[in-house]
């Protein structure tokens, strides 16, 4: 058994990155022990029996054998016993504040995923709608709730700012793949000056662009979680080829389906 909690994850997942962010800021990254999972592949029987059957990441084993699920449940626990001080507000005042922010993750992740996941081009207006309104509804608290004069819920990169930076990198994947971006107008400037900051932070840079535009291709084909798109034999979460030595997959979703070959994952 190891000394250390493991975190039993997918590389490039958004879940995970949360929790690599706050080691990141922490300094403490040899806190936990990473073991990747391959989602091509079926759960490991060993695996599925610590979960109790559960396939979702990232979990978290504690060196007793305990397991704790769900990722922002193991933020907060990792937060709280990792380093001297906890990413999260000391002021009970304002960790509800940064609490209400993060209550808003769900729903905004739900609608990213379920944008780049449609293949219905009709409903595509629809999704365009969904995303405003959400950005408009965070715009609008960190107008109302903000404290300073700088990008922050606060007064640095803190809790929420984790939680939400994986998102707004995985949504790299609707500016690729479906053309859409938070409008620069005045309406949108404040959740674009914060998630302009959050990308750019050093602790938050375990992911690129171009990787998750080619990791995440199949989920623009309506495939999620390693399921393969029809007629297709790898899935673009295949660790092999690297994803480095890929092509950019194309961006026509609704009018192309690329081939494994033609995706370089392999041999054509």
């Amino acid at each position: 058994m190891s000394r250390t909690p493991i975190v039993y994850h997918i590389p490039v997942c958004p879940f995970s990155q949360r929790l690599e962010i706050m080691l990141d800021l922490k300094g403490a990254r040899d806190a936990v022990t990473f073991q990747v999972v391959d989602i091509t592949k079926p759960r490991d029987p060993a695996l599925l029996e610590k979960t109790r059957g559960t396939t979702a990441l990232p979990v978290l084993e504690m060196p007793d054998g305990q397991i704790v699920k769900e990722s922002l449940v193991i933020l907060r626990y990792l937060d709280e016993v990792v380093g001297d001080r906890p990413l999260r507000r000391a002021d009970p005042l304002e960790h509800a504040v940064e609490s209400m922010l993060i209550a808003k993750e769900g729903s905004f992740t739900m609608a990213g995923y379920s944008f780049v996941m449609n293949q219905d081009r009709d409903k595509r207006a629809a999704h365009v709608e969904k995303m405003l309104g959400l950005y408009r509804e965070i715009d609008a608290f960190l107008r109302h709730e903000g404290r300073g004069d700088g990008p922050w819920l606060f007064d640095d990169f803190g809790l929420a700012e984790a939680v939400f930076t994986p998102m707004f990198m995985r949504f790299w994947f609707l500016e690729y793949y479906e053309d859409f971006d938070v409008p620069a107008v005045a309406e949108y400037a404040r959740v674009r000056h914060w998630r302009e900051a959050c990308l750019a932070h050093p602790a938050a840079q375990q992911v690129s662009r171009e990787e998750i535009v080619k990791l995440y291709y199949d989920y623009a084909l309506g495939a999620g979680n390693g399921a393969l798109p029809e007629g297709r034999q790898v899935s673009s979460f295949a660790f092999e080829p690297d994803w480095q030595a890929r092509p950019w997959p194309p961006r026509g979703k609704y009018d192309t389906h690329a081939s494994d070959a033609e995706l370089g994952l392999k041999a054509a």
